[in-house]
């Protein structure tokens, strides 16, 4: 016969494990709820994003780029040089340059107090000039792919999701300004725009110039951005839960805006991570072929122009805008792939 004490020996055991059962199955729970908790897209699309090397060091860079374009000022007071200052014709550089005005030194004089040379026949100092110039084509391509990107969006909207005869005289509109040469109607068209409100015998001040270029860029640069958010409007203008707010009688304005435009921001960000870097390309173009930015403004473009003259003589004045530009470009477009994928990781490289 089983002895009391036995009994209620295998009483608390039984009830002990049972208690020890319920502690891990709400230990269990508790893990499983912490596990199940729901993340945001932007949650979902920052994790992937940080698990990508490449794109975490290419943003790093860019915002590097940035950093230092937004800091010129501070940069050039403290290196105690600024890019407008002739230093070869300062009596406390007496030997900057030789008798042919090309840069004493090495490397295009390269030194402790010039850290990436000086520029000949000037004297200038190359890296707050690279910094300046960094400076101006930045801010120039932020705002006009801000400009390109809200034309391209709300033309792209309008005429996807309203179609028939929008759709067609916008699509029309969009083909007419794409057969437009780029290159060749920069060109032409610069002179235009400041001759509008400047005299030829006057010069043109350096905000008209920036104001002409941003126009003239923004002129036939949102055409891309238009067509790509068009082709996603028309695929989802007939899904489900658009018709859905259409039977609920919500106004087109709030199926645009609240249905519609929230499901397509994946392609607008990483289109426009792509134009910004093109705009940087299109905005050096124009100073490099004389109908943009002019002396003394600094200028990525314009330093290639005067690089690509003094080549032969002095090949160490482009090695620094040019390495620079080429590392900015690449990083903003991994950038930009790595973006892609954070959103859409089936499209992962």
């Amino acid at each position: 016969m089983t002895s009391p004490i036995e009994i209620e020996g295998e009483t608390a055991s039984v009830a002990l494990d049972k208690e020890t059962a319920a502690g891990n199955d709400g230990a269990d729970k508790d893990q499983d709820k912490k596990e199940l908790t729901g993340r945001s897209p932007g949650q979902l699309m920052w994790t992937r994003f940080k698990r990508d090397r490449t794109g975490m060091i290419s943003a790093c860079v860019v915002l590097f780029f940035f950093a230092v374009a937004a800091l010129a000022p501070v940069i050039s007071a403290v290196y105690g040089k600024n890019p407008y200052t002739l230093y070869a014709q300062e009596p406390d550089y007496p030997f900057l340059l030789d008798d042919f005005a090309m840069p004493n030194g090495p490397f295009g004089g390269v030194s402790g107090e010039f850290w990436f040379g000086v520029e000949p026949n000037l004297g200038r100092d190359v890296f707050t000039m690279l910094i300046y110039g960094m400076r101006t084509s930045l801010f120039m391509a932020l705002v006009l792919t801000f400009l390109c990107v809200v034309t391209g969006v709300i033309i792209g909207l309008i005429g996807g999701y309203f179609g028939g005869k929008v759709d067609y005289w916008l699509g029309r509109i969009t083909d007419f300004f794409l057969s437009f040469p780029n290159q060749l109607f920069f060109i032409a068209f610069m002179p235009v725009v400041t001759a509008l409100f400047v005299s030829p015998t006057d010069e043109t001040p350096t905000y008209l110039r920036a104001v002409a270029i941003i126009l003239v860029s923004w002129f036939l640069g949102w055409m891309g951005m238009a067509r790509l958010v068009r082709s996603s409007v028309l695929s989802l203008r007939e899904r489900e839960f658009v018709e859905a707010a259409k039977v609920s009688g919500a106004p087109r304005s709030r199926i645009v805006f609240k249905e519609i435009l929230p499901n397509i921001v994946t392609p607008i960000l990483v289109q426009g991570t792509y134009m910004l870097p093109s705009a940087i390309l299109n905005i050096a173009f124009l100073s490099y072929v004389g109908v943009g930015f002019v002396e003394p403004t600094p200028d990525w473009g314009r330093m290639f122009a005067t690089g690509a003259k003094l080549y032969e003589l002095d090949p160490a004045f482009m090695f620094f805008p040019g390495v620079a530009m080429v590392i900015f470009v690449l990083a903003f477009n991994l950038l930009g792939d790595s973006v892609r994928d954070a959103f859409d990781p089936k499209t992962g490289r």
